[in-house]
């Protein structure tokens, strides 16, 4: 084969040939294979006892293994689709469809500018009419595309065979996965986020939690699986699934700004639900159902804070026009003394220029113009400005306090002087004494922080 010449994956050679065929705006069947795979069909065999008709045979439903074609299409509605044709009674049809490309077709149709990659839409001009579309696939739509080509494709019959057998196709749903996504504009809230909800579930979402969410009771008729698994791919994130008898939920990170819950079946049965494709609207419905639920319990389990080490990020260097600008460290007395100065409300309200800061500076800090210059100052705004904690004004040589630099000023100023410098002197300098009890909420708490520090150390010790 062509692919196998070239050194190709099979699944690589026809997602190029696809996207050729898209991109020219041309529909119809651009790929064959023919596969030997095991499908039930008839069998005719002979009966064990003896018959007066020595033509009589039995014809029995046998699992055997025979060709099938799979047919790889581009459909003018419903987009690139697999169909996979039996070559024996009663010629089982399959079809693989997936409604992002229809979702795809329908945006280019209307004109709204997107990008999508590989089953994910990354930017959307409004996110709105997404679910709208989605709402759009019906049993009637899909039914009538499957229909055209199964009488296309598939085995061709006379009107006198078609009247005799009673030919009529039945299609029904063997696997259908149904999502939720959440978009995040960066990564860092969402792998954090995603992260804590695998902690979480793996401690709380027990089996009846699990019971909840799908909306069922647990009875000793209860068959299959109610467990909760966290599986780590090579080269991939980790993927949190919880289980419900022949069904689960999936929940992952992808392409680092989705969210995505993801709800597998491969029988409706486990939901009390009918197979046929015409209930496909009722199966969405069940499904948006428990997804909610799914998001709600865990809405309630991450309702509280989680590890964010801001200073770890800001401690990194950055780089700006191929140049690398140093990092913040907590520990900066320089830069320490300009955070404080800048949460005066003189300079985090209104704009100010350098000169005005280093007087400023140099007044509060009781220093001489030598011993920190003016040059100094430029460096140490230069770094700030690379972080996000200050912006120039354009066309002006002002600058201001961003809303990121106001609470990263404050956590800075307030952890040093208020939070680990008092910690710090109490543990190896001196303990106020206990005879004199503080008269403020403040020293209260601080006492309580060096008793517990004190028994703890005891513990270690012990």
């Amino acid at each position: 084969m062509q692919w196998a010449e070239q050194g190709v994956r099979k699944e690589d050679y026809v997602k190029r040939y696809q996207n050729k065929m898209i991109r020219a705006g041309k529909t119809g069947v651009y790929f064959i294979f023919k596969s030997m795979e095991q499908e039930y069909s008839f069998r005719s065999i002979k009966p064990k006892s003896s018959s007066a008709d020595p033509y009589y045979q039995l014809i029995k439903k046998t699992r055997m293994r025979f060709t099938h074609y799979y047919f790889y299409i581009i459909d003018p509605v419903l987009g690139p689709m697999v169909m996979r044709i039996a070559t024996f009674l009663p010629f089982t049809a399959t079809y693989f469809i997936n409604a992002h490309c229809y979702i795809e077709s329908k945006l280019k149709e209307k004109g709204i500018r997107f990008t999508k990659n590989d089953n994910a839409i990354t930017f959307i001009e409004d996110s709105s009419i997404l679910q709208t579309i989605a709402d759009e696939i019906s049993y009637e739509m899909i039914k009538e595309r499957l229909d055209y080509w199964t009488f296309v494709m598939g085995p061709k019959f006379s009107k006198k065979e078609t009247k005799a057998m009673k030919l009529h196709r039945f299609y029904s749903i063997c696997q259908i996965e149904y999502s939720l996504n959440f978009i995040f504009k960066r990564s860092i809230p969402l792998r954090k986020i995603f992260l804590r909800a695998c902690d979480i579930g793996l401690i709380r979402m027990t089996a009846d939690a699990i019971s909840q969410i799908f909306g069922t009771r647990i009875t000793k008729r209860l068959k299959g699986k109610l467990s909760t698994l966290l599986y780590k791919f090579d080269q991939s994130f980790h993927i949190f699934r919880t289980y419900f008898k022949h069904s689960f939920i999936k929940q992952y990170q992808k392409f680092n700004t989705f969210l995505r819950n993801e709800i597998a079946c491969n029988n409706l049965k486990d939901f009390s639900l009918k197979k046929s494709l015409a209930s496909i609207n009722e199966v969405k419905h069940t499904f948006k159902s428990i997804l909610d639920r799914f998001t709600d319990f865990q809405a309630v389990s991450l309702n509280n804070h989680f590890d964010f080490d801001i200073l770890s990020l800001l401690s990194k260097p950055t780089c700006i026009a191929h140049t690398f600008i140093p990092g913040i460290r907590i520990d900066n007395k320089r830069l320490l003394r300009i955070m404080e100065i800048l949460l005066n409300p003189c300079y985090a309200s209104i704009p100010w220029k350098t000169k005005d800061l280093h007087q400023a500076i140099l007044h509060a800090s009781s220093l001489s113009p030598s011993s920190y210059t003016l040059d100094q100052l430029r460096y140490d705004i230069r770094k700030l400005k690379a972080h996000g904690i200050i912006q120039r004004i354009d066309g002006s040589y002002l600058y201001h306090l961003t809303d990121f630099g106001k609470k990263v000023c404050l956590i800075f100023v307030l952890f040093h002087y208020r939070i680990f410098g008092p910690i710090c002197s109490s543990l190896f300098n001196s303990i106020p004494k206990s005879s004199n009890p503080p008269v403020t909420n403040i020293e209260n708490a601080y006492a309580k922080i060096d008793r517990s520090l004190h028994e703890l150390l005891q513990l270690l010790a012990a």
